[in-house]
């Protein structure tokens, strides 16, 4: 077995935790078919606009996602394709804890 570095630990753990709340893995997921500003994100899933953004500060400080000024909004993405793959194999994670139909 091979040991993760205690960067790479730090790093792991922080992102783990960052997507440790379902509103945020749900934005993640948002902007996985591509960047959206805040009213976006504010419209698919019914939020306040100030609880999204401050979902989105915790997912920019992890590293999770970027934001790009675009005239008077920040328009956000996904930040590399490791957080796209990461949701991804959570998602398969989940289907497989759910019950067989």
């Amino acid at each position: 077995m091979s040991l993760v570095a205690g960067p790479a630990a730090s790093v792991i753990a922080n992102a783990l935790s960052a997507l440790s709340a379902p509103t945020r893995v749900q934005i993640v997921a948002c902007l996985l078919d591509g960047p959206l500003a805040v009213g976006a994100i504010t419209a698919q899933l019914g939020m306040e606009q100030s609880a999204v953004s401050h979902q989105l500060r915790v997912l920019r400080e992890a590293g999770l996602v970027t934001a790009e000024r675009q005239g008077k909004r920040r328009v956000y993405a996904v930040a590399t394709e490791a957080v796209r793959e990461l949701l991804t194999a959570a998602q398969h994670l989940a289907d497989l804890s759910q019950p067989a139909r």
